[in-house]
């Protein structure tokens, strides 16, 4: 399984979204800080969920971090989040 199909099986199990997108932007950052031979360490994110309604920014990126906690450990460097509720 890639680390892009890790990060939307957590999303899709966490919080069941009406709209999620994940992209793997790692050949963009090739030679910056964090990006590895192979890639998969930068990510954009672009999620809707009735999960985040009400939710301030931070929260629903605080929520989105710590669910894909693991994988900052062992390889995601950098995610874009673009999230919003319903």
């Amino acid at each position: 399984m890639t680390m892009r199909d890790r990060i939307e099986a957590k999303l899709n199990a966490a919080f069941s979204p009406i709209s999620l997108s994940v992209v793997d932007d790692s050949h963009h950052h090739a030679g910056h800080g964090g990006a590895r031979e192979g890639g998969e360490t930068h990510f954009s994110v672009t999620i809707v969920s009735q999960a985040f309604s009400g939710k301030s920014r931070v929260d629903m990126h605080r929520a989105i971090n710590a669910t894909l906690a693991e994988e900052f450990t062992e390889r995601v460097h950098a995610l874009a989040i673009t999230a919003r509720g319903v």
